[in-house]
């Protein structure tokens, strides 16, 4: 090897080295507290809607407001007898002052506080919805890509096998020992599962994506950990249906939503009927010399006289909100009780399903492929018989992995239908 070749040689090494260890650097192995801990300080969709309880909580403090005086003052512009401009002395001007302050009837301001308070709980119950949807897709997302990651990890040992047997009976085929169709058939079978190995990287890279913005963070390769996972070991036969029904109806947000909206509209009813009770507007009023003597001090009391306005529009359309409230809720508490009725019939089914596999069936399944595989290079074993037994531990590896991740998934699709962790994992 020449100087400049020795030279490309170190380069490539080099610049192989750099990227490994900027991958390194970019890639966080994170568990899923930690990953719940980052999306409640970063994600940008619960801190916008968490803006919207600020200005609700405002929009109560300016209820509780009362409505402000008025003060009036009318002065003399000019005066023909005395020939002076804006003539308001005490001697020889006229001037008029007035103070005026609404009298709301009826009970309005308080109707109006509560009908802000109840706006601050309906955005509060928006907020938890928003953070339990966006919590249920952080921790499915999370399972995932735990086990996509583990389905790509089992093809490994499987391609990295079937390389060696590849190169090796390209070497056998040049001899004549072994067939081109056997060589082919070997080849075809790496081919295979380098391309259902992307298939599923695939997969994961837009699972990726989706955390990532889910955790605000564009820049790092997450790998999903779970140190200790004793919730595939817990039996939803524990747990009975009515029970979770009635912690749905206790914990679910969008049905609180639907509740603290009919409400709103109840209150805004009574608010309504309220506004067709006319305000009472008392003031006072000092005329200098305008009037039928000097100085002359009055009392006013003004009053709207409902005659053709009394608020009928409005008190309809309150009454027809508060029927399509009661509907709304109505149909929100059978979507509840269907939900949680179908996610703890799918929880069951899974858990029957993965409870009847032999907890060592995994291991015990790698260490005869390891077995298979040596005896097929001693030709103890056809290459049928092989290929068979390699794509059938696949399938096995892949079914028990996406049968925890059904778990797992169904574990958390309880938590979110219930709209609480009864079972932490």
């Amino acid at each position: 090897m020449n100087h400049k070749s020795q030279w490309l040689t170190s380069l490539l090494v080099m610049l192989l080295f750099s990227s490994l260890r900027l991958h390194a650097q970019d890639t966080l192995r994170i568990t899923l507290p930690e990953a719940e801990k980052q999306f409640l300080q970063k994600n940008l969709d619960l801190l916008a809607e968490k803006y919207n309880i600020d200005i609700a909580r405002a929009q109560v403090i300016q209820a509780r407001l009362y409505s402000n005086p008025n003060f009036s003052f009318n002065g003399n512009i000019y005066n023909p007898q005395n020939k002076k401009i804006a003539d308001v002395s005490n001697k020889t001007g006229e001037y008029i002052i007035g103070l005026q302050q609404l009298i709301r009837v009826a009970g309005k301001r308080n109707k109006e506080i509560k009908l802000a308070e109840t706006s601050t709980r309906l955005s509060e119950n928006r907020f938890f919805d928003l953070l339990r949807t966006l919590r249920f897709s952080l921790r499915s997302n999370f399972y995932n890509a735990y086990y996509l990651q583990n389905s790509i990890s089992a093809y490994n040992d499987q391609i990295a096998s079937l390389e060696s047997l590849s190169a090796s009976y390209e070497a056998l085929k040049t001899k004549g020992v072994v067939t081109l169709k056997d060589a082919i058939r070997i080849k075809s079978l790496l081919y295979s599962l380098k391309a259902e190995q992307n298939g599923l990287q695939n997969q994961l890279n837009d699972i990726e994506a989706e955390l990532k913005i889910l955790l605000q963070d564009n820049k790092t390769w997450f790998v999903s950990t779970v140190e200790k996972n004793d919730a595939l070991a817990v039996s939803f036969k524990q747990m009975k249906l009515p029970d979770l029904v009635d912690t749905a109806y206790e914990n679910r947000f969008d049905l609180k939503l639907a509740e603290n909206n009919l409400l709103y509209n109840q209150q805004n009813l009574a608010l309504q009927k309220a506004m067709a009770k006319p305000d009472i507007t008392l003031g006072a009023q000092f005329d200098k010399r305008g009037s039928f003597v000097d100085n002359a001090s009055f009392f006013n009391v003004a009053i709207d006289l409902p005659f053709f306005n009394r608020n009928q529009g409005n008190i309809k359309a309150a009454k027809i909100n508060i029927d399509q409230s009661k509907v709304v809720l109505n149909q929100q508490r059978l979507t509840v009780e269907n939900e949680v009725q179908s996610a703890y019939t799918k929880a069951l089914n899974t858990d029957k399903m993965l409870q009847s596999i032999d907890p060592a069936f995994r291991d015990e399944f790698e260490n005869l492929l390891k077995a298979v595989s040596q005896n097929f290079q001693k030709k103890n074993i056809s290459l049928i018989d092989f290929t068979d037994f390699n794509e059938s531990y696949k399938n096995n590896i892949l079914q028990i992995n996406e049968l925890q991740n059904q778990k797992m998934q169904a574990i958390e699709t309880l938590n979110f239908i219930i709209g609480k962790t009864i079972l932490n994992n």
